[in-house]
């Protein structure tokens, strides 16, 4: 594809990817959107420059990028930060990334590292400790891969993610909303996270069913520091396996009893007929202390 071959014909800003150019890099290098990888390219540079904005970059961060398909989220993040990495799984799409910023970026190329790799297999040590992330992340594993990035990463201070609606409710939900889950609690462990904006389904190609989030987290300590996220993050998850259970039935067979669960739920102070969509992380935590001290029965 030539330097040429950018078009900046359909109201695309200076220097970003237009929605021709994005259909005309696909087709060049014969790629198809796949659900597999979840892909669904933003094709409106407006929309690249709300999520740059958004992401409250200061010029000195290392970014690291989960998912940059074409390139249109890189080249504005190459404008604001000090180094970006960005993680992909496709390694078409990995080959044709650098050669895209070296054309429509050549001042700013040396400044890009790409990695062809599944999110969820990252080396840690092999990622330079990016400060924060910002990625148009892919559906099918946006909540996984969050976690997973927050879990092996301690260099992350921030982040803006645009996921589906849905799932962006879910993350910064607030116990006892509908839309409370599992992933609202262990991302409380260290992250506090809220929705920060909608986007519509017209700026994406292939145009996806629903809308998608706009989330924003900061990083701060972990609830506990003598516990471990694995103890309390198997405690959500037993809470929450059948929502529908008490805390006392939900959690007796981790505990081994019911009796003991319930030992443990009242030594912690909480309730062993409420349900798991009532307690913050910080009751978690306290029940996963409990659990540590209480003699068996």
């Amino acid at each position: 594809m030539t330097d040429a071959a950018f078009s900046r014909g359909d109201g695309a800003l200076p220097g970003m990817l237009s929605a021709s150019d994005i259909r005309r890099l696909a087709t060049d290098l014969d790629v198809r959107p796949t659900k597999r990888w979840g892909q669904n390219f933003v094709i409106d540079p407006n929309t690249i420059r709300r999520i740059v904005d958004l992401a409250d970059l200061d010029g000195h961060e290392h970014v690291l990028e989960i998912g940059p398909g074409l390139g249109s989220l890189t080249l504005g993040l190459l404008d604001k930060a000090a180094q970006v990495t960005a993680v992909e799984i496709d390694p078409k799409l990995a080959a044709q990334l650098p050669v895209t910023v070296a054309r429509m970026r050549p001042q700013r190329a040396s400044s890009l590292t790409v990695v062809c790799e599944d999110a969820m297999r990252l080396d840690p040590e092999s990622l330079d400790d990016p400060s924060v992330v910002v990625a148009n992340l892919p559906y099918n594993v946006a909540v996984p891969v969050v976690l997973h990035l927050l879990e092996v990463l301690p260099s992350l201070t921030k982040g803006l993610v645009m996921v589906q609606e849905e799932v962006a409710d879910r993350l910064a939900a607030g116990p006892g909303s509908k839309t409370y889950g599992v992933p609202s609690v262990k991302i409380a462990w260290d992250t506090q996270a809220r929705k920060v904006g909608v986007v519509g389904k017209k700026v994406f190609w292939p145009e996806p069913r629903i809308s998608s989030g706009l989330v924003r987290f900061e990083r701060g300590r972990p609830v506990s520091a003598e516990l471990s996220r694995q103890e309390v993050f198997a405690l959500i998850d037993a809470a929450f396996a059948q929502r529908r259970k008490t805390l006392r039935a939900a959690l007796s067979e981790i505990m081994g009893s019911g009796a003991r669960a319930e030992q443990v739920l009242r030594e912690a102070g909480v309730d062993p007929q409420a349900r798991g969509e009532t307690l913050d992380i910080h009751a978690f935590a306290r029940i996963a202390a409990a659990l540590r001290s209480a003699s068996p029965t």
